[in-house]
């Protein structure tokens, strides 16, 4: 291949491209990246074959949270293009009944309380109890750019997505894990769980980071992703 890696980055839940927006500018050398749309669909199948439909023929794919669930999905669908495969702060497994609840639970409250009001209160979830303040408030204004609609969407496809765990020992890419160590949304035990179903999948845990790992420790997470590129 001539020249940098092609490489998609899907955001994740209530994310857009500034989730992104570190790796995007320290990463610019080591592969040409583009964000995927995960704003249009319901579904992450559908999220997946929109990535498909617009991606270069063999391309490098790293998905947070939501994007992981993507990113997934595009690795079962469509393994010989993905040439190599981050999944960061993500869960393979399928969302069970209590999960799905409170999903519903927090757009219903969204609607009729304010979306800035479940963003603010989920705060404590996302971010290390250290980070700036200013963090937690760029990821509420990302969250309220992206909009009430797109979050009821994504969290639709979020709960009717499979148990993609099944699939993960078919993977035969360079594979990268990464987890916030603090993350209270999706604790290292679901990476752990992801990297030891993939054969050879390299696990990092960032210290002192919560979810939104891209965000927090955007020079961890691109040392990692340097690392990954090059292997």
């Amino acid at each position: 291949m001539n020249g940098p890696e092609p490489l998609v980055l899907v955001p994740g839940l209530t994310c857009d491209a500034e989730v992104w927006r570190a790796q995007m500018e320290g990463l610019s050398g080591a592969a040409t990246m583009t964000i995927a749309d995960t704003l249009s669909d319901d579904s992450i199948a559908a999220m997946a074959q929109r990535l498909l439909d617009t991606a270069p023929e063999l391309f490098a794919l790293a998905g947070f949270s939501m994007g992981g669930y993507v990113a997934m999905a595009v690795a079962a669908r469509a393994p010989e293009r993905v040439t190599r495969l981050a999944l960061l702060d993500t869960n393979a497994g399928a969302d069970d009944a209590g999960r799905a609840a409170v999903r519903r639970a927090a757009v219903r409250t969204a609607r009729e309380r304010g979306f800035e009001t479940v963003l603010r209160g989920s705060l404590g979830l996302l971010v290390h109890p250290d980070a700036d303040p200013a963090l937690g408030e760029a990821v509420v204004a990302m969250a309220l750019r992206v909009g009430i609609d797109a979050f009821e969407r994504q969290q639709a496809a979020i709960i009717g997505r499979p148990d993609a765990l099944p699939g993960l020992a078919a993977i035969g890419v360079p594979a990268l894990v990464l987890v916030g160590a603090q993350d209270r949304t999706t604790p290292p035990r679901y990476a752990e769980e992801i990297a030891a179903a993939i054969p050879g999948a390299v696990l990092r845990k960032i210290e002192r980071c919560g979810h939104m790992v891209t965000m927090e420790q955007p020079e961890a997470v691109n040392a990692a992703l340097r690392e990954w590129l090059a292997s």
